[in-house]
């Protein structure tokens, strides 16, 4: 998979094309306003990238996501708010709903998502919790006759209050379940609210370090009552689903970690070639070479780890500790990257009209969204069998 074939080629070129030539002329001017670029997005559903790895019975392109990983990479080396609206909607909003869906509910919401009409947003981290999503859960759903009854609140949800959000899938506790050893643990289910329902409030846009073009909101649950046939997936399933749900995102967040890093070696060596210095451009410098050829090391490790993880993930082998592994180097590159790649830009590095700079305030968020690194270094330890 490390050399692609040419399916896969074509893709990634035409998506390179559409991110130099479309996104990157104006994405500064919607990051700059913190405006959702909504005339991107509904190009990107005509290029059906919303639709990558869903059958071409529902809309899609009957593609994997390994070609998702691939246009999420070219996409995040011009711009990340254009890359974690595309990740957010198809890993978090039309897969679950995919895997875990009635027919009935993909019937319906499939087509509308992977055309890029609609956009589906997954409600789990909530103000309180973070990482700790089982015992951080406080939203609760009760079954009254034929409908759920969900009350709570979500935070830093992507895609959850755009015009053509269509609905969230709100992870929530649904009773308890009894252990062997006289213990009980939360039953966690997953329940679509459709956007506009009663009792269900989305709050005004975050203020944000960085992706200031995407769309992230906190959420509100009051009395808020959808039909009992809205459950997604097994009731009490919902952590499981939850779990292989973020094992895939892990590999499409580094995959749009190491865009980021590859973006800031592409920039850093235009730069160096036309910025002067004492008399000559500052790429005849070792200090700058040096830099450079470390950031390539760090995008290029960074890429074969995500190509090794979804290729073990696209086999149908385990690929928990390779997922972890890819998002945790893959992150770090970028972070790294876009320090030295603002080095080197000096003050203008320090200005958001250049890529560089909304570079470095997207980087940061990639250690913590998907699970932390932290997480990743314990995922990564107990798959070595290391006591828990």
């Amino acid at each position: 998979m490390h050399r692609l074939d040419d399916e896969y080629e074509a893709l990634r070129k035409t998506v390179e094309e559409f991110a130099r030539d479309v996104v990157a002329p104006v994405i500064g001017d919607y990051y700059e306003r913190c405006e959702f670029p909504y005339d991107i997005v509904a190009q990107m559903g005509r290029m059906g990238l919303f639709g990558l790895p869903i059958p071409e019975e529902y809309g899609g392109m009957g593609g994997d996501y390994f070609a998702l990983c691939l246009a999420l990479e070219e996409l995040a080396r011009v711009d990340s708010s254009v890359a974690i609206t595309l990740e957010a909607a198809v890993s978090l909003g039309a897969m679950p709903l995919h895997r875990f869906g009635t027919p009935e509910q993909k019937a319906e919401l499939l087509p509308r998502l992977t055309s890029g009409e609609t956009l589906g947003a997954f409600g789990l981290t909530e103000p309180g919790g973070g990482t700790d999503v089982p015992g951080g859960m406080r939203t609760t759903a009760v079954l009254d006759g034929d409908e759920w009854v969900i009350n709570g609140s979500k935070a830093f949800i992507t895609n959850s209050g755009t015009d053509i959000t269509g609905f969230v899938a709100v992870a929530a506790i649904t009773g308890r379940r009894e252990r062997e050893d006289g213990t009980s643990a939360p039953e966690i289910s997953t329940i679509i609210v459709p956007a506009g329902t009663p009792g269900f409030t989305v709050s005004k846009k975050y203020s944000k370090v960085g992706w200031s073009a995407s769309d992230t909101r906190e959420l509100s649950f009051s009395d808020c009552r959808v039909p009992a046939a809205n459950l997604l997936g097994e009731r009490g399933r919902g952590y499981a689903q939850f779990l292989q749900t973020l094992d895939e995102g892990r590999v499409a967040i580094a995959a749009l970690s190491v865009g980021l890093a590859q973006g800031c070696v592409d920039e850093s060596l235009r730069y160096a070639a036309e910025r002067h210095a004492f008399g000559m451009p500052i790429g005849r410098y070792q200090a700058i070479q040096f830099k450079i050829a470390d950031m390539e090391v760090r995008a290029h490790t960074a890429r074969l780890a995500y190509h090794h993880a979804a290729e073990k993930m696209l086999a149908g082998e385990m690929f928990k500790k390779e997922a972890a592994i890819a998002k945790l180097v893959a992150s770090d590159a970028a972070m790294d990257n876009a320090r030295d790649a603002t080095q080197i830009f000096g003050g203008y590095g320090f200005m958001n009209e250049f890529p560089v700079g909304r570079f470095y305030r997207d980087a940061k968020i990639l250690e913590i969204g998907e699970g932390t690194s932290e997480v990743q270094r314990i995922l990564i330890a107990r798959q070595l069998g290391l006591p828990a």
